[in-house]
This record gives C-alpha cells, structure tokens and sequence, in this order.
C-alpha cells in the first residue's frame, strides 16, 4: 500500500488543465517570434521563438457525450434530404472540448436550417460569424466560424467554412439567421469575404473607398505617424527593433 496522501488541490489543477493538440492536425506555417514578426519588428525579446501553428484534425467516434447525438442526427436529417453528409461536412472536430462541423461552402445554407429546424436538434440562435485569415492554409485560406446556440436543449456547437483568397465568396446566413446581417457586414469589411445573398453587404467600420481588408495577416501593419510635443512619433512598422 503506498503512503502517499491524494492531494485534492493538486487532482482539480490536473483537471483544469487546458486541453493539448499535441501534433495531430495539419500544420499551416511555422511561427518565429511571439507575434510572428519576421521584419526585425518584434520587440517582445522571444525574437527566437520557433513553434509550428496547426489546425485541430478530425475527430473519430466516439466524440462524448451529447455530441454523438448532435452528429447522428444532423446526419440523419441531411440523409432525408437526399443529401450524403459526407458531401457536406468535410469533418468533424472536438477540441478543448468543443464541437464543430467544418462544412463544404456549397451546403452551408441547408446545414443551418437543419440545424435550426429539426426539433431533435433545435440550434435557434447564432450568436454571430468571426472571420479568420491563414495565409499558409493553401486554397481555403479564409475561414468564417458560426456559433450556433440551442436554447431548448442547452448546446452550444460552432460551423466553419473556408474559401479561398482567390474566390472569397460564402453564402449568407441572414435568410436563416437574421442576428447575421451585421456580423456579416462586420467580416466582409475586415477580412473581405463576400457574403453571397446578403441584403446589403456594406463596409461599417472602414470608409467606402479604403484599399484591402485590416484584419488579414498579410495586411500591413501600417500607422500614422504622430507628433507630441514636438516630437515625432513613427508608425508602429517604422519603429526601431530592440532584439
């Protein structure tokens, strides 16, 4: 028998850990610095820092919990559509505990409305949609990411579409969830993905007539220069290295 006492605060940190990716998934670029500068800009003084940045993969049965449930089902309804899922989810990931459909652009319209519509199912309210950029992610470098809500059976599970720089169009989500309209506006602005459908995609933060998209990871960081006191202030590009 051992003599070690079980620790009860040491056995809930080991628990509250957040969940690893290890290595599995796919690698999309190889970061050096803390912030990924590779100018001479990063003042963070982790100037060597080298870490490979990698998309979570698929996950495989069984997923947990409720989220078995959650799969089968929609799976079931697209099925009696006449709709093969394989066609229109590209996989399935549980990461950090979260589950998300990653779903082909084509498609996404009827996976929301089933996803709304069917009463085992019942995902109401999308809370919004957030754009990403991955410059390395070849062919779908842009991705938009759903949050989806049940308020009946208390769920919360995420989409994600990816489209490529070279044709940034999605489907619009404002015909099935309206709370999209301006969320939509918001990422067609910053990272410049066309929301096909919408009833008027618009810049809302950006002039009309600004060049580029500000949130994509290959937009210049740019500045204004400031003068205080006399002194002249370079943007934040222009500004020495102390590494």
């Amino acid at each position: 028998m051992s003599d070690e006492i079980p620790n009860p605060e040491q056995d809930l940190s080991a628990q509250n850990l957040p969940g690893q990716r290890g290595q599995h998934g796919e690698e999309v670029r190889v970061q050096r610095g803390m912030f990924g500068a590779d100018d001479g800009g990063d003042t963070s003084g982790y100037g060597g820092l080298v870490r490979s940045v990698r998309l979570p993969g698929p996950a495989t049965r069984p997923y947990g919990g409720w989220f078995d449930e959650v799969a089968d089902e929609l799976e079931g309804a697209l099925e009696e559509q006449g709709l093969v899922p394989g066609n229109a989810i590209e996989k399935t990931v549980v990461d950090r505990d979260e589950l998300t459909f990653h779903i082909e652009r084509e498609h996404l319209v009827r996976v929301a409305r089933t996803l709304r519509d069917d009463p085992a199912l019942r995902f109401e309210l999308c809370t919004g949609v957030s754009g990403v950029h991955y410059p390395g992610d070849k062919g779908r470098e842009l991705h938009a990411v759903y949050h989806l809500r049940s308020l009946t059976h208390g769920r919360l599970i995420r989409l994600e579409v990816s489209a490529p720089d070279a044709d940034p169009h999605i489907p619009s989500l404002v015909a099935v969830y309206p709370t999209n309209d301006w969320h939509e506006r918001e990422t067609y602005d910053f990272f410049g993905i066309v929301f096909d459908g919408h009833p008027a995609l618009t810049r809302i933060m950006m002039p009309d007539d600004w060049q580029g998209h500000p949130q994509r990871k290959d937009y210049p960081l740019g500045g204004i220069a400031v003068e205080y006191k006399g002194a002249q202030i370079p943007a934040p590009d222009q500004r020495r290295s102390y590494s």
